[in-house]
């Protein structure tokens, strides 16, 4: 990953983890409740922007890009494609990271970097 992908790739997950306590919290309320349009605006708008970070590799589902406008999905659907993609968030950071002295630090450009990160949810060994 290049530094310029770290800091999209913080701000996306942020965005993606906010998002989806909120969508998470409305899904309680009436998950087979239509998201409304304002919403859905700014889910496609992290999803497709998430799309572009995760590349193929990443990507949650090859078959899914966004939602579609004129097919409103339920708050239960947008939170779980919302849950989705924060583990496969989860998936490309523990690809990219390491841990040096009890610390996470992201892989940019291919070495250990002084850009300090959290530990990811999942580790698995290589």
């Amino acid at each position: 990953m290049t530094k310029q992908e770290v800091d999209n790739f913080e701000k996306l997950q942020a965005q993606l983890e906010g998002l989806h306590n909120e969508i998470s919290a409305l899904s309680k309320k009436s998950q087979n409740d239509a998201l409304n349009k304002f919403k859905l605006k700014f889910v496609n708008k992290i999803i497709s922007d998430s799309n572009e970070l995760l590349g193929n590799e990443y990507k949650p589902f090859s078959d899914f890009d966004t939602f579609d406008e004129n097919d409103l999905p339920s708050n239960s659907d947008a939170a779980m494609m919302l849950t989705q993609y924060l583990s496969c968030f989860e998936k490309l950071r523990a690809d990219n990271v390491k841990q040096d002295v009890g610390r996470w630090y992201w892989i940019i450009d291919g070495k250990q970097s002084d850009v300090k990160t959290v530990m990811p949810k999942k580790i698995k060994e290589k």
